[in-house]
């Protein structure tokens, strides 16, 4: 305990017009962060003054980031203003550090009132680099738009913000401080805990830990190789399927994190995890896996570098929880999925005829429906795949499904996929283009310009010639969604063009990257039920869709 009691200081600043957090929080360029004067302080202040005085008077809060630059002064400065606000306590990881799906994990288990996680995902690190900031509520998972809105709100007319300037905190000795604030009744107190325990604990009552444990270490030993990106990961990756589930530990690399990720996107893609691709190819491992920088996102491999699709990933999830002894005492309530993600889980859905939710793009949608009791297992195409475990995507949670998978069907990847296409048919899918740094104006005309083609009365059943493909257009919209569990309204959530042989192709507006300028992406759909077709290259249909997008150009020129 502090002798002297530590003051707290009011400080005159003026707003920011551009602190409006998006799908996933608010992320720029570091030096907007670090350069910028307040810039970080406004923002913060604006998420503490978010949450009603009343609650928000001695309640307690979780902190933790992927570990990139920048990552230990805003946290510093976090824990400053937290005291000054009012809050009665922290938790933090060891050294700063929490992954994603830990501080979800945390918040529900503390039940505390929300957390601040820094991370700007898979986008790159160092003093170059990007930065976030990301506010997450009560159940655990992404702030909805209320709370986006009423931050923003406050950011456009901050005039002030309070903090205890004095207030030094190690974030590398664990256990519990107490300071003294002025005029404050009650300590405030923070607490440094292990950043693996608490999620641990979760994850050894969902999986059965024996039966990955015997995969990885007996006489026919699956030999993984897991990359942590030199991200938040490498902790849990070694605590978890090293120490505690016996995988060799030459069997994860890249796991001791650092501020810049090592110099490469912590991005875990065929681009940025090539060395992992590689390792693949050699056919030495049955099984890999990749992690972004903060753990909510992953890539699976498998032997000679098969490579599963993040739609297939979340399909074959969702039609083999009966390998989850989670699910087998829980039951399966229904499934979701992002709009722009492939319809391979529709059909999984069909098959186990439960419900399946169809939802924009952003893990917050998903939380009404978890919380509701609607939905079990959702997903998104961008990598990221988990449960009603807890209210974020979760990487980890992801791979152990894949070896208890593995573990119960005594297969290898390939064989898992390959089996589920010949049941359900195959949906080639792939996000074609990502166009960065659009003038938003732009980007707006185009969107505009697009939707008027598309919904014209003209255009269902319009077809479309690419090489000897003939695409006959059955339905096109701007997609809405009214939420089931409480019917709030999302609209202009992103146009899709169906076919009537279930391809689809989608273009959306990007709210994620923090760049400047906006994002269009573009997705690719197609349904292959014949077993003969269903080894085809995606890139197959990569080339042809380009043409057909050309051709939305000109729509009156039909067959």
């Amino acid at each position: 305990m502090e002798t002297n009691p530590i003051p707290v200081v009011t400080v005159q600043t003026s707003p920011f017009d551009d602190q409006r957090p998006g799908t996933n929080g608010l992320r720029r360029k570091t030096a907007v962060f670090e350069g910028k004067k307040n810039y970080l302080q406004n923002y913060i202040q604006s998420v503490l003054s978010s949450i009603d005085l009343r609650d928000r008077q001695g309640c307690t809060m979780v902190v933790g980031s992927d570990g990139r630059y920048f990552s230990r002064a805003a946290t510093e400065i976090i824990v400053q203003m937290a005291a000054a606000n009012g809050i009665g306590r922290l938790v933090i990881g060891h050294n700063g550090l929490l992954s994603t799906p830990a501080v979800s994990c945390i918040i529900r288990k503390i039940k505390a009132i929300g957390g601040i996680i820094l991370t700007a995902s898979h986008n790159p690190g160092g003093p170059g680099g990007d930065f976030g900031v990301k506010f997450n509520v009560a159940n655990g998972g992404p702030s909805p738009d209320t709370v986006m809105e009423k931050i923003a709100q406050v950011s456009r007319t901050l005039e002030e913000y309070a903090i205890c300037p004095d207030l030094r905190i190690d974030l590398g000795r664990l256990g519990r401080h107490d300071f003294d604030l002025e005029n404050k009744f009650k300590p405030f107190r923070v607490e440094i805990v292990d950043s693996v325990e608490v999620y641990l604990n979760l994850l050894r009552t969902i999986f059965d830990f024996s039966s990955i444990k015997s995969l990885l270490t007996g006489p026919e030993q699956l030999k993984i190789r897991i990359d942590a990106m030199n991200g938040v990961m490498g902790p849990y990756v070694r605590r978890i399927l090293c120490d505690e589930l016996g995988a060799p530990a030459n069997s994860a690399v890249n796991c001791v994190p650092m501020e810049d990720f090592g110099g490469r996107p912590p991005e875990p893609n065929l681009t940025y995890a090539a060395s992992l691709v590689n390792a693949m190819k050699g056919g030495d491992f049955g099984f890999g896996a990749a992690f972004d920088a903060d753990g909510d996102r992953y890539m699976i491999l498998g032997e000679n570098g098969f490579f599963v699709n993040p739609s297939d990933s979340l399909a074959i999830m969702a039609a083999n929880l009966s390998c989850i002894p989670y699910f087998r005492q829980m039951g399966v309530k229904g499934f979701a999925r992002s709009m722009a993600t492939s319809t391979a889980i529709d059909r999984v859905a069909k098959a186990l005829k439960v419900a399946l939710y169809e939802t924009p793009t952003g893990w917050r949608f998903f939380g009404n429906l978890m919380d509701s009791g609607r939905c079990s297992v959702c997903g998104e195409e961008s990598f990221g795949t988990s449960s009603n475990h807890i209210r974020e995507k979760d990487g980890l949670w992801s791979v152990l499904v894949w070896l208890s998978i593995m573990a119960a069907r005594k297969q290898g990847v390939e064989m898992i996929v390959k089996d589920h296409w010949a049941k359900l048919g195959r949906n080639y899918f792939c996000r074609l283009f990502d166009y960065d740094g659009v003038d938003p104006r732009v980007a707006f005309y185009l969107m505009r310009d697009l939707e008027a083609v598309i919904t014209d009365k003209a255009f269902p059943s319009q077809k479309f010639a690419v090489g000897s493909n003939v695409y006959c257009v059955e339905r096109a919209d701007n997609f809405e969604y009214i939420d089931p569990v409480d019917g709030t309204v999302a609209r202009n959530q992103g146009l899709r063009i169906v076919f009537t042989d279930a391809s689809r192709l989608v273009f959306r507006l990007s709210g994620s990257g923090g760049r400047a300028g906006a994002t269009v992406r573009i997705y690719a759909e197609s349904y292959e039920k014949d077993p003969e077709r269903q080894n085809r290259e995606t890139q197959v249909w990569k080339m042809l869709t380009p043409a057909l997008v050309v051709s939305l150009r000109s729509p009156n020129e039909s067959l």
